[in-house]
């Protein structure tokens, strides 16, 4: 189970990190994914990095303004959110159990841990 965190009030335009990080588990192996559930909304897959870093996917609404990262040393992997919009208000969760490579097909039957809370104020 992972636990987002960094979430926050954000003016539009502006920027916000999120982590993601482990109790008990070591990440390195795993590729992990960030999702984001908007009010009244169906959860998301946004982005997956692979567990070597050498992929890092973006669906379209997040692609070229936010940047998916990982730390070994600190067992952690990150979102970086530049240039946010009122439309990236969501809860937002990260997820292993997730197939990043080449492509990637969002896996929902996953152990989800407390998301954070991200609000985009015009």
């Amino acid at each position: 189970q992972l636990q987002a965190s960094g979430g926050g009030l954000v003016q539009a335009g502006g920027s916000l990190r999120l982590s993601c990080a482990a109790s008990g588990s070591k990440l390195d192996s795993y590729d992990i994914a960030w999702f984001r559930q908007a009010p009244g909304k169906e959860r998301e897959g946004i982005s997956c990095i692979s567990a070597s870093s050498r992929y890092k996917l973006y669906t379209d609404p997040v692609k070229g303004r936010f940047t998916i990262s990982r730390d070994g040393a600190k067992n952690s992997v990150y979102l970086q959110m530049n240039s946010v919009k009122r439309e990236d208000t969501a809860v937002y969760y990260c997820a292993t159990d997730q197939r990043c490579g080449t492509t990637w097909y969002p896996y929902y039957n996953v152990r989800w841990g407390p998301g954070t809370e991200v609000t985009v104020s015009s």
